[in-house]
């Protein structure tokens, strides 16, 4: 297992939100995870195999210069990333799911869990955690949100219930004269 240690620690958002991308395909969505792992504290969890090089300028690019933010993990396998970390606080997103991200209770420390862009998570997983599945709405005729985008959803949606703790909640606007 890799385990980049960094900043993220000292943060104090870092650990109550983690990112877990399964088999993710295209470099660009997993760096702009990154980037909101970056800016958010959340850890990032990837699953091999990979669909690219984790050094791959696309990755990189979408990321930009904050991989020194982001405390990523790399496993071989689902059962590896089990093995370290278990599945308490955990929730599966797709498409599938009866239920809302919208009725879940993320006050406390949460796992998001995402599937390969073109299939989504395995069904035999979605099965063993069917009561942790939940999903985003969308209109009926389209069929997914892209994976950076719906993590983000989901990521801001956790540390809204957390009271953005460890966040910056306030920006420094020029006053106007």
């Amino acid at each position: 297992m890799g385990n980049d240690t960094n900043v993220c620690n000292e943060l104090g958002g870092a650990g109550v939100v983690d990112i877990v991308l399964v088999e993710p395909e295209i470099p660009n969505n997993t760096g702009a995870i990154a980037r909101t792992c970056a800016c958010t504290g959340a850890r990032l969890h990837l699953i091999k195999p990979l669909g690219f090089d984790i050094s791959d300028s696309a990755v990189k690019r979408a990321g930009l210069d904050y991989w020194y933010l982001v405390d990523m993990r790399v496993y071989d396998s689902l059962d590896e990333y089990f093995k370290f970390n278990g599945d308490s606080n955990l929730y599966l997103t797709t498409t599938k799911a009866p239920r809302s991200y919208a009725e879940c209770d993320w006050s406390g420390d949460v796992t998001l869990m995402f599937g390969k862009e073109t299939a989504g998570l395995p069904e035999w997983l979605r099965e063993k955690y069917r009561d942790r599945c939940v999903r985003i709405p969308m209109v009926s005729e389209a069929r997914s949100l892209n994976l950076s985008n719906a993590a983000a959803i989901l990521t801001y949606e956790a540390l809204r219930q957390q009271g953005f703790k460890g966040l910056l909640n306030y920006g420094n606007m020029k006053q106007e004269d």
